[in-house]
């Protein structure tokens, strides 16, 4: 059965956009949250996983209208964690 993982992302960027995409190896549903910042799309690291999520069908939001994802309110994200198997804070 598959599971549904969220990963919410502050400081690491990279590393955690580079485990999101890890994870979709083992078809589970995974979400992706920018949390606060301004996601650097000028690290080549960064940019590409964004690209890959992106061709996978990756859901990515954001709380910060700076970054050109789906919105979601701070509040609106803690609402919908609780409905996730397993919740990756990077």
């Amino acid at each position: 059965m598959a599971k549904k993982i969220a990963v919410l992302v502050r400081d690491r960027q990279a590393e955690a956009i580079r485990m999101a995409v890890g994870l979709t190896l083992a078809d589970d549903e995974v979400n992706v949250f920018m949390m606060d910042r301004k996601i650097d799309l000028d690290d080549e690291a960064v940019s590409l996983n964004v690209e890959t999520l992106n061709d996978l069908d990756v859901k990515i939001y954001s709380n910060n209208p700076e970054n050109k994802f789906e919105q979601m309110s701070t509040e609106d994200i803690a609402r919908a964690l609780p409905k996730y198997d397993t919740v990756l804070p990077y």
